[in-house]
């Protein structure tokens, strides 16, 4: 078994000024990293969080070295918060998934409420558990799956990296065969999608994770685009896995480059913004400037009476 096809991308929305979002594509390893909405400078905390997976990535190989890489974006995002009092309490979501195909397994590793999904056939499952107010209240009976798609504090977490000295991680494998398509992706999918959406827009994409990442952030943005999106996708085939490359981390960066630009275009167009992003900034400035000066000439023609 061994990796196949792969894709990311990352929108700001329909909502927000700037992304928050971070992820890792360094196959075998992926992940992605929410910066708490509304809390400060949590596109730091998801980028201090990214980045620390990145640079460990060649040192994960099972379920305790993926805690401990877990453990050292949690201690980089808490000890920058201390020392620096812009960023103060910020925090971030991480799930992370590590392939080991010679095991035939993926190892999972996840805190806060992004998500990992894996499709198989035509059933689509959750296979983390998000770590939420609501996700407690359902499995405590409080609300249904229903109610809890639709309550207003749907997005506060209760666990995240960097916001305690320490942090307990979920960490676990799950079996995978050729065939699987694992998808990992912010809540700014999945409180637009439906699970069954969700499932829907992977198999009309059939099953392809660049079309799906397309597809997916298509229908997020359609359905409200209230927050970042950003979607992880990758499927397994048959074959022997792939050996660790030797050359140096120079070379296979421009190798990762040349590879995502000739599958998907320029890696560039895959970091996307709508209407709320800098040109939609520019546009409510000029329009709150626009009232500022009407009300203005108003007052002055009133008093000029």
């Amino acid at each position: 078994m061994r990796i196949g096809r792969s894709a990311w991308l990352t929108d700001t929305g329909r909502r927000r000024l700037r992304n928050e979002d971070a992820y890792v594509f360094e196959p075998p390893l992926f992940a992605i990293a929410d910066g708490m909405g509304g809390a400060r400078a949590g596109d730091v905390a998801a980028g201090i969080a990214a980045a620390a997976l990145k640079d460990a990535r060649r040192n994960v190989d099972g379920e305790a070295s993926l805690e401990a890489i877990i453990g050292e974006a949690n201690r980089r995002v808490w000890e920058r918060s201390v020392a620096d009092p812009h960023t103060a309490g910020m925090g971030t979501t991480v799930t992370v998934a590590y392939v080991d195909a010679a095991a035939e397994r993926v190892v999972f590793g996840h805190v806060g409420d992004s998500r990992a999904y894996r499709l198989r056939g035509d059933e689509l499952e959750q296979i983390t558990t998000d770590h939420s107010l609501v996700a407690e209240l359902v499995e405590s009976g409080v609300l249904t799956p229903e109610e809890a798609e639709r309550h207003p504090q749907r997005s506060a977490i209760t666990r995240a990296v960097g916001t305690e000295r320490a942090i307990e991680a979920d960490v676990f494998s799950a079996p995978a065969r050729p065939g699987d398509l694992f998808l990992l992706c912010s809540d700014g999918l999945t409180d637009m999608l439906s699970e069954e959406e969700i499932a829907a827009v992977l198999l009309a994409a059939d099953r392809d994770p660049a079309a799906a990442a397309e597809a997916l952030v298509v229908a997020a943005n359609e359905h409200g685009g209230e927050d970042n999106i950003t979607v992880v996708l990758f499927e397994l085939a048959e074959g022997d896995p792939e050996t660790p490359s030797e050359q140096d981390d120079e070379d296979e960066e421009v190798a990762a480059a040349d590879a995502l630009e000739e599958t998907q275009g320029d890696p560039d167009a895959r970091v996307r913004t709508h209407g709320a992003g800098h040109g939609g900034r520019l546009a409510a400035l000029a329009f709150i400037l626009l009232v500022v000066v009407v009300g203005a000439l108003a007052l002055y023609w009133a008093i000029g009476r």
